[in-house]
């Protein structure tokens, strides 16, 4: 699943009714959860976290902005915090499964919308900045609210969307997509504060002064790009700190600073014994940790992600101060639904399998075995890698159990996005037909609804290709004491494949477009034919090894 973070920052800090009114505005948007509402009296702004699939984020910003415009008068906001709209400014951030490219084209959307409906003008800065001097935000905001009315006047001022005229009452609004902010905090067994933030110099984009031999001083850059850090004491804690932002985790992630840090704590004569995360993070950023220190001790990294994310806990030492609860600490995580298909137990799963609910049904079964494929190819490559007998393999069997959970992963969401689909469906059945007009947008929702509940099992279909070869692959090369484990992933990767394309078939009735029959089933028969060919092949391998 595609997931974005959106952090408005509002210009209203101080006036409860107007803040719950644009939370509401929010959390009436299905597949979005607003994850914190921090008020300022001081500054009177507030900033909003929110995070969810990329259109429903486009349409609670939307909804958000729209109610600020209606309850903030900019001509009468005083705060501490420099600002030139109700809405202030608006960020886009890439959480998983999607590229800082595609965000910026989510924002470009939801600018053009705020500009066109709300009359609002709109500059696009940061990745998503149309002129290098915008993609400051400080520039953009230059001479906050009291200069938009000059600025209007001045074409080279000129709002990527929206009038290019002064709104008195909601004021500018900068849009764009900037990358995921970390707060990060390392701990020393030190109260010395001038240690910390001679570390902290060291290691900080910025750098620090030196006197060279002149006695002139000479700028040193820091170790890292993209990380603010700075060294104090903490009174709770007892012991000093270096406290970091860090602005771009794929460029400069936690765990390699931290390392580094636990280098230079050496020279000064202090010990690093944890470290701290400030807020949330994105799952990635702990799944490179914990590959990171797996790879570092020669293990296997094709584990669930659960495990690997335990070992960066470990490592980093995150639970130091205080319990890590992976669940609360980790947005996709936070944001997890409780109530879904794959949160039930076994037994649970089967139960509900058995009612006459119309769903869960043989779709989401069909992608349950295709998961269980995928984990078992990853079990065989876990009990052939590092085996001596087999360490011409290592490297193969390894990557194989990276795919194997990997097609897990996306199997266990196709059963919840299978039924999903099937609701979809029935909402759109029970749309209004009274009218002619009702009845033509009824009909489009019906085919587009009926379209997404075939693509999702040809998803599965897919992926039973790729499980069948993985199962293959790892029956050919793996421990040949698990060999009939590797045959019943091949079993349970064809009867996916046949059990979803019956799934493909069954939506097609209801399908007027023809070239899109033609095409989707032509393509289920292929790769239904293919992976019965895959699962026959191996069924000979374990007729040879047995």
């Amino acid at each position: 699943m595609k997931l974005v973070e959106c952090v408005p920052n509002f210009s209203e800090g101080r006036d409860k009714k107007i803040l719950d009114e644009i939370a509401a505005a929010i959390t009436q948007v299905k597949k979005v959860t607003l994850l914190d509402v921090d008020p300022g009296a001081d500054t009177n702004r507030t900033v909003f976290t929110m995070v969810g699939e990329p259109e429903a984020i486009i349409e609670a910003a939307f909804q958000a902005i729209k109610k600020a415009s209606e309850l903030i008068d900019m001509s009468k906001h005083k705060g501490a915090h420099p600002r030139m709209g109700a809405t202030d400014v608006c960020p886009l951030v890439p959480v998983s499964n999607i590229t800082m490219e595609e965000t910026v084209e989510y924002s470009k959307k939801l600018a053009k919308r705020v500009g066109e409906e709300l009359g609002i003008p709109i500059y696009l800065y940061e990745y998503a900045a149309t002129k290098k001097e915008w993609s400051n935000l400080a520039e953009i905001r230059k001479g906050v609210y009291e200069a938009l009315s000059e600025k209007s006047q001045d074409p080279s001022w000129k709002p990527d969307f929206g009038p290019a005229e002064f709104n008195a009452k909601a004021g500018a609004t900068a849009i764009g997509a900037r990358e995921f902010l970390i707060a990060y905090n390392i701990n020393l067994n030190s109260r010395n504060k001038k240690k910390a933030n001679k570390i902290a110099k060291r290691i900080r984009e910025k750098g620090y002064n030196k006197k060279d031999k002149d006695g002139n001083k000479v700028q040193i850059p820091g170790l890292f790009t993209n990380c603010k850090a700075v060294g104090w004491y903490i009174d709770e804690y007892n012991r000093a700190q270096i406290s970091m932002n860090l602005t771009n985790y794929k460029i400069t992630p936690p765990h390699i600073v931290l390392e580094k840090v636990r280098e230079l704590a050496q020279e000064e004569g202090v010990v690093i014994t944890g470290s701290e995360l400030v807020g949330l993070m994105p799952k990635e950023a702990l799944i490179q940790a914990g590959e990171y220190y797996l790879n570092k001790q020669g293990e296997s990294t094709g584990i669930p992600e659960k495990m690997i994310i335990e070992t960066a806990v470990q490592s980093m030492g995150l639970a130091e101060l205080s319990p890590f609860d992976i669940d609360k600490k980790i947005i996709e995580y936070s944001i997890a639904s409780q109530d879904n298909l794959v949160s039930l137990t076994l037994s649970e799963f089967a139960d509900l399998l058995s009612t006459d609910e119309p769903a869960p049904g043989g779709g989401s079964v069909a992608a349950l075995c295709n998961a269980i494929s995928g984990s078992l190819t990853a079990m065989v490559s876990n009990l052939t890698f590092g085996k001596k007998k087999y360490k011409e393999h290592w490297e193969e069997t390894k990557n194989l159990a990276i795919k194997g959970q990997e097609v897990k992963l996306k199997s266990l969401h196709a059963i919840d996005k299978d039924t999903d689909s099937f609701y979809a469906m029935m909402d759109a059945a029970r749309l209004p037909k009274k009218t002619e007009e009702e009845k033509t947008i009824r009909d489009k929702a019906i085919q587009k609804a009926t379209k997404q509940a075939i693509m999702v099992p040809l998803e599965t279909l897919e992926l039973s290709s790729e499980a069948v070869s993985l199962a293959k692959r790892i029956a050919q090369i793996g421990n040949t004491n698990a060999v009939s484990d590797a045959g019943v992933g091949a079993i349970t990767a064809y009867a996916a494949a046949r059990s979803a394309y019956y799934n493909v078939v069954i939506n097609m009735s209801g399908i007027t477009d023809d070239t899109f029959k033609e095409n989707v089933i032509l393509k289920a028969e292929n790769l239904l034919a293919e992976t019965h060919k895959i699962s026959l092949e191996v069924e000979q391998i374990l007729k040879n090894v047995l």
